[in-house]
């Protein structure tokens, strides 16, 4: 009967050390287990997920004509075209294009969803954040950003020229 306790028991003990190395936990355990939807709701919000709201009394910099302006860029997989309306030096994104993007890039989705158009206004330029996953997709579109308003600061110098004459 002895015999029998102390094999229950440390059959018991064996199987309770075993457990415990099997015990998931949020964070520190070392597990692959993932989280549960309540342990991610504990989470903050990512900083960096919030969108950059455009000033609309904002404007580029520089002296840029009026117009309708396309520049381009070169993408992962093609090329990427910018198309701006500048209005009294005030920048809108009419339209982002790419050929080639993968749909398995983030950049792709970036150009499709408008999240591009949309950092160009809120920064009334080229300087924009770099989305992940595009990197060279997002380095595509501040080059056709910069070829576009080039052409507007040009066309603006040339404006400025014939009125001082």
């Amino acid at each position: 009967m002895i015999r029998k306790t102390a094999t229950a028991v440390c059959g018991a003990a064996v199987l309770a050390v075993g457990m415990t190395g099997c015990a998931s936990t949020f964070e520190g355990s070392g597990s692959k287990d993932a989280a549960s939807a309540e342990q991610l709701a504990l989470r903050l919000d990512d900083p960096w997920a919030q969108e950059a709201p455009a000033d609309a009394q904002a404007k580029a910099e520089g002296t840029l004509a009026d117009g309708v302006y396309t520049g381009e860029g070169k993408g992962m997989e093609g090329p990427i075209t910018v198309t701006l309306l500048v209005q009294d030096n005030r920048i809108s994104c009419l339209e982002t294009t790419q050929e080639g993007e993968s749909q398995s890039r983030g950049g792709y989705e970036a150009i499709r969803d408008g999240k591009f158009a949309a950092m160009i206004e809120a920064a009334q330029g080229s300087d924009i954040d770099a989305v992940s996953g595009a990197t060279i997709t997002t380095a595509g579109v501040k080059q056709a950003v910069e070829d576009a308003l080039s052409q507007a600061e040009a066309a603006g110098a040339q404006q400025e020229q014939e009125g001082s004459r």
